[in-house]
């Protein structure tokens, strides 16, 4: 039997419409701007955002690179959350190829940042001591809160304040479509307050390869150089492009409508977990009240959770079950439903988190620690 696989939405395969548009793809030179399906896809992501132009890139991290690279200058710093991707899961790339600090602020439960302690973050220029504050990131949704999705409202907020301080708002928006599907909201009205977003294309979107940078055409053309510098200049892209043109589709015929069948899917997950012995809420940002695991956290894609088991023992248990989880920052365990994963198969990995709990129910409660992407 194939394995239910809760790891992450990058395991998700292209659908059999997106294997034949890969094959059928019109393609051309992209480093030279000819590769007509890159460019239908970067126009798109950008029309869908309401910004004036869009840059495929390789991967989310990728993505948040060249839009550093855009927006900083060496010696500058960044205003962002210490659990963000960008500072956790990036390998420091904005220290080893930007050349930039990261000033890190807690996130609260809800995946925000306090505003004022935004605003109190930004250095005094006049100070020869301090860096340059130089722009404000948020993840939307925000991974290590239970992937939270971030309102329109406080996107705005934040926007303004980095506005008021004459830096920019850069959203790394990794899962920004389940944010938009969550909430019930425009995508553009989303993505309106940022001076930049990055969105991925190969998780929930259901495609084998890449992300979209958006912005104003004076910053596109700041991240394609950076996208050059970085390596991340691709030739006939189109192969790679083909199946986000279809994923990025209005309506039942896209694959953003979809994730709303993942988000439920998360939910029935939690409910069914929430009720096993040995299970409890992550705590920390992701659940801050100990104890039972709160189903209504999960309002997108994510549940984390914690085992009174070694949380090694326990998955090596899982998978003995057939089914796939992963280790996460604070001893948590994740699942992330996705494309291919049915409400049949939620319900198996309920059923075998229960037996993989009683495999190991002699061992010593130890949590895991191991980091996550």
């Amino acid at each position: 039997m194939p394995m239910i696989d809760l790891r992450s939405d990058t395991v998700t395969r292209p659908t059999p419409e997106m294997r034949r548009a890969m094959a059928e793809a019109e393609v051309g030179d992209d480093v030279f701007g000819e590769d007509p399906t890159v460019n239908a896809l970067e126009e798109r992501a950008a029309e869908l955002l309401g910004k004036e132009a869009g840059l495929f890139v390789a991967s989310g991290s990728m993505g948040n690179l060249v839009s550093q690279l855009a927006h900083l200058s060496r010696g500058q710093e960044t205003i962002a959350g210490g659990n963000s991707h960008m500072v956790v899961h990036e390998a420091a790339g904005h220290a080893v190829i930007v050349g930039t600090s990261v000033r890190q602020l807690p996130e609260r439960p809800d995946g925000t940042l306090d505003l004022g302690e935004v605003a109190e973050a930004f250095r005094d220029p006049n100070d020869p001591h301090n860096p340059i504050s130089g722009l404000v990131e948020i993840e939307n949704t925000h991974a290590d809160s239970m992937a939270q999705p971030l309102s329109p409202d406080y996107t705005a907020s934040i926007a303004a304040v980095a506005h008021e301080h004459g830096v920019p708002l850069h959203v790394d928006g990794a899962r920004f479509f389940n944010a938009v599907v969550a909430l019930g909201v425009d995508p553009q009205a989303l993505a309106g307050p940022a001076d930049s977003v990055s969105f991925c294309l190969s998780k929930g979107l259901s495609c084998p390869v890449g992300s979209v940078v958006v912005g104003t055409r004076e910053f596109i053309w700041r991240a394609r150089r950076g996208r050059k510098l970085v390596g991340g200049g691709m030739r006939q892209a189109g192969v790679l492009a083909a199946p986000g043109l279809l994923a990025l589709r209005d309506g039942a015929l896209g694959m953003i409508e979809r994730l709303a069948e993942d988000h439920a899917n998360a939910r029935r997950l939690a409910e069914g977990l929430a009720d096993l012995d040995g299970i409890e809420s992550a705590g920390g940002i992701a659940q801050p009240a100990p104890g039972r695991l709160d189903p209504a956290r999960a309002t997108t894609n994510f549940v984390l959770f914690k085992v009174h088991r070694d949380g090694t023992d326990f998955l090596g248990a899982l998978r003995a079950r057939g089914v796939l989880m992963i280790e996460y920052p604070h001893n948590q365990i994740r699942a992330v439903t996705h494309y291919g994963i049915t409400p049949a198969d939620v319900d198996s990995a309920v059923a075998a988190t229960r037996r993989a709990l009683e495999d190991t129910a002699s061992r010593a409660p130890a949590m895991s620690r191991v980091a996550a992407g």
